[in-house]
């Protein structure tokens, strides 16, 4: 479906007048075409989510929504620089977060949930992957569990640790973080963060506000 329709002046060219009046139509289409892109792609990214957590191979163990100012979002690994464990690489973002904490249970692995959320993730208009790693190669798991997601259930093996960080959309849109730990068989857990990021200067007027209080 087409967002926008060229209009041609068959008699020749437009009218200054005219043209200005055109221009500002189209500029203001490009934004609610992408304003109403933006908002299905939400609705899909909630829609499967609420899928998961309504699953009978799933248990809730966490659920909350925040408004947050330069919240981090790692793009590498975890590492251990000069006695002091850091990201290789991280964003920082402003929006609304909801998180999601899930146990996979009846014999499910947490690596197949992740996987089939990916899959259909990965076939959205706009999706692209920002950063991937599996196993050791994530860096220590405690520091996942604790440092960057708070959540000391997500502590498990390093081997079998995934994590994934999506953007859907072009320009600010939304990051979704998926984070899979197993600790045994029977400990299997799924972790999901979804931000609807601020456009930049919102979020520049955001945090001039939050510092002035």
């Amino acid at each position: 479906m087409l967002c926008l329709k060229f209009l041609q002046n068959s008699d020749g060219p437009l009218a200054p007048r005219l043209f200005k009046a055109l221009t500002r139509w189209l500029v203001g289409s490009v934004l609610l075409c992408t304003a109403g892109q933006a908002a299905a792609d939400s609705a899909q990214l909630r829609q499967l989510l609420a899928a998961l957590d309504e699953s009978l191979h799933t248990v809730r163990v966490e659920y909350a929504v925040n408004t947050v100012i330069d919240h981090r979002v790692a793009l590498g690994a975890i590492r251990k620089l000069h006695g002091e464990w850091s990201l290789e690489d991280s964003e920082r973002v402003s929006g609304e977060l909801s998180s999601y904490t899930w146990q996979i249970v009846d014999g499910f692995t947490s690596k197949e949930v992740m996987e089939e959320l990916l899959a259909a993730v990965s076939n959205m208009e706009g999706a692209q992957r920002l950063f991937a790693c599996d196993g050791r190669a994530c860096g220590h798991s405690s520091q996942w569990a604790n440092r960057v997601f708070g959540q000391r259930v997500l502590y498990g093996r390093q081997d079998l640790q995934r994590y994934r960080v999506y953007s859907l959309q072009e320009g600010d849109g939304y990051r979704l973080v998926v984070y899979a730990s197993a600790r045994s068989t029977d400990r299997q857990y799924l972790r999901v963060d979804l931000i609807g990021v601020k456009p930049s200067a919102q979020r520049a007027l955001d945090l001039t506000l939050h510092l002035q209080q």
